[in-house]
């Protein structure tokens, strides 16, 4: 089967006296969100079952690959119970089920109640996720969104739970949290304007019509977003609203949902900052000082009068505080490596809780009450299985409750994990979580996986992942680069690899890659490498620059068409990504930045390595036609025969398919492609 082409039509831009040929722009279906273009559909299924045919021939690697990570799941496995109140709560798979139910028995004894059941939820429909959801304070009512076709437009529900009932009002198009009053009358969350935008917060009574509801908060600046939240207390209801760099937050009383909201402090461009209360005192994560971050303390009388907790650190980056009622949690990474630290309201002492590995992935994870005895813990590393605690405040004992089951065995003492540091072209010293089989030969002949992300501050943690075995048994080494554009090692890492110094992302992945090669851990052209969304992106821009590099390339909903995205105030997150890559639209020196790097505007007359490309067409975060432009354009531009793939996911959105199974089988898939593409036996 020939691959597809697509159409050249012409088409072009200008901008800051520069003109921009985009014969590919006709993929955009003018009446996005709906696609119903026969030319851009029928490109998108031609594209598809090229695909298809392109896979054909290693299904029986799939399969084998699917069984082997099927395998590694116990299928009914379930959550370790959590007391919340009144009652105790848990979630649990049934055998061959793709989504969970949820449950709860009463603290004082009696029968398990089935609260929520998402496999019937997820009936007839291709896509299934369920978002949000709370329990009202007084146990009876059950808040729930869902999604059921990938656009992440979720529809709002409430159930009874003393009665299984469900309530008459349903909410469409939340994208928030959703949340009670503390008289479980009301709940608040937000809705998703036409533009994908939450710029506001919502109050809905019970027994009252949806089209009744009372707006409480409005944000005008279209690059904001609105959240709502609760205090650890569940005193007062939290408004965020804010951009990539600044936020404001306001405070309701939760008893009082419709009084006079108190603002902690005006916005101030730069400056982040998030908010909780114990006792009447305000406690406040900010960076105004550092960008890593302090704590510190206001009256609820001046909450704009900040008084310094704990001093910001340039080796301590502060990601976290969570408050309790004798004591509170910070959460941060010591020269990137994960910290919890307990503390005392009257000191501030620290007492920071012990991990044994040398590379590491901790933090708090379930502890939904305020006055506790024990805090639940969650641990893994890239070769111990994710392992809950409970750690005891009187003793300083981490109990274990569960270690991560395997059904088809797992032996740690086969592989080893190392963390390295590597030296960019610039002197940084770029860390590299990398875990590989003891017995992987350091001659440069092994094959390698190499990971990345870097946008958006978001760290790549070293943990723990079951399907990655069946890349490790069959003789690769798989490495995370803790590239800039993460806050791996606090947010001035972060801040180094967007803007204007975006560009640092990508030849951190790329001198990362060349490093393992003169550590012998792999060679040139033994190399798979994967990133999706804004790792598609350092996908794009790493085989544009050193295309040698890469025996096979594997971009997820690749965020590629980055200047027309920008340049589009209209798509939904375009005014809110300015601060992240810069608004090209009024800025000059932004435009060029943009135009120098953009993955799809930069694709050469040159040989590419294989690619496996994935879109999803209800995709709101990088749609549809970015991948697909990208993939046309290297198909009438690259010299090589080399493998080039589109699947785009014609009923699902930026994550792939839903359920647990179906995505197990995409990543299968994936996987398959790299071993082929590599020239791995089976």
């Amino acid at each position: 089967m020939n691959a597809p082409t697509a159409d050249r039509r012409p088409h072009s831009f200008s901008r800051h006296g520069i003109t921009v040929e985009d014969p590919y722009a006709w993929l955009r279906d003018p009446g996005y969100p709906e696609v119903k273009d026969e030319a851009v559909l029928s490109y998108l299924e031609a594209e598809n079952a090229y695909f298809e045919a392109a896979m054909q021939p290693h299904k029986a690697l799939t399969d084998a690959l699917f069984a082997e990570m099927k395998g590694r799941i116990k299928e009914d496995d379930s959550s370790v119970p959590q007391k919340d109140g009144d009652y105790i709560y848990w979630r649990a798979f049934e055998i061959g089920a793709q989504y969970r139910k949820w449950y709860r028995k009463p603290v004082a004894g009696g029968e398990d109640q089935l609260i929520l059941d998402e496999p019937a939820l997820a009936e007839g429909h291709d896509y299934f996720r369920l978002g949000a959801m709370s329990v009202s304070p007084d146990g009876r009512y059950l808040a729930y969104a869902i999604d059921n076709n990938g656009s992440e437009r979720f529809e709002a529900r409430i159930k009874d739970l003393f009665t299984g009932d469900i309530l008459p009002e349903i909410i469409p198009d939340t994208l928030s949290s959703l949340v009670w009053t503390s008289d479980s009358k009301g709940l608040l969350y937000g809705i998703a304007n036409d533009q994908w935008r939450t710029d506001n917060a919502r109050l809905h009574w019970l027994g009252q019509s949806v089209e009744s509801d009372i707006e409480l908060f409005h944000e005008d600046d279209e690059g904001f977003r609105v959240s709502v939240g609760l205090t650890s207390s569940e005193k007062w209801i939290v408004i965020a609203t804010g951009d990539h760099v600044t936020t404001e937050t306001w405070l309701l009383p939760a008893d009082n949902p419709t009084a006079e909201p108190l603002l902690v402090a005006a916005r101030k461009p730069g400056r982040e900052y998030e908010v909780d209360e114990h006792e009447g005192t305000l406690y406040i994560r900010t960076n105004d000082t550092h960008p890593n971050f302090r704590l510190v303390k206001a009256s609820l009388e001046a909450p704009d009068r900040w008084e310094e907790v704990i001093a910001s650190d340039p080796h301590f980056y502060l990601t976290d505080f969570t408050l309790f009622k004798g004591f509170y949690v910070t959460e941060g990474r010591q020269d990137g490596l994960d910290q919890i630290e307990l503390r005392d309201y009257a000191t501030h002492a620290p007492k920071r809780i012990p991990f044994p590995e040398a590379s590491y992935s901790a933090s708090l994870d379930d502890n939904p009450e305020y006055d506790v005895t024990k805090l639940r813990i969650g641990y893994e590393s890239m070769v111990t299985p994710d392992t809950i605690y409970d750690y005891h405040l009187a003793t300083g004992e981490l109990e274990v409750l569960k270690v991560q089951e395997i059904p088809s065995g797992y032996d740690a003492t086969r592989y080893a994990t190392e963390r390295l540091m590597i030296a960019a072209r610039d002197g940084t010293q770029i860390p590299v979580s990398i875990v590989y089989p003891r017995d992987l030969p350091r001659d440069g002949s092994a094959p390698l996986h190499l990971y990345g992300y870097g946008a958006y501050g978001i760290a790549m943690e070293p943990g723990f992942s079951t399907s990655r075995l069946s890349l490790l048994d069959r003789g690769f080494a798989f490495a995370l680069a803790h590239i800039r554009g993460g806050d791996d090692l606090g947010q001035q890492w972060y801040l180094d690899g967007k803007l204007d110094k975006r560009t640092n992302s990508f030849t951190d992945f790329v001198d990362v890659a060349k490093g393992l090669i003169d550590l012998q851990y792999t060679s040139r052209g033994r190399i798979g490498i994967s990133g999706g969304s804004a790792g598609g992106e350092l996908m794009g821009a790493v085989v544009n620059s050193d295309p040698d590099l890469w025996g096979a390339v594997v971009a997820h909903v690749p965020f590629v068409d980055v200047l027309n995205t920008m340049l589009d105030e209209t798509l939904p997150l375009t005014p809110g990504e300015w601060p992240e890559w810069g608004n090209p639209i009024e800025d000059k020196a932004a435009f060029e930045t943009i135009l120098a790097y953009d993955p799809y505007s930069n694709v050469s007359t040159q040989d590419y390595p294989p690619l496996m490309v994935t879109a999803g067409l209800n995709d709101p975060r990088v749609t549809y036609w970015e991948p697909a432009k990208w993939v046309a354009k290297l198909r009438a531009t690259k010299t090589d025969g080399n493998m080039l793939i589109l699947k785009t996911n014609m009923g699902a959105g930026h994550g792939g398919k839903s359920g647990r199974f179906e995505s197990l089988h995409e990543l299968a898939e994936e996987f398959a492609f790299i071993l082929w593409q590599l020239g791995v036996a089976d």
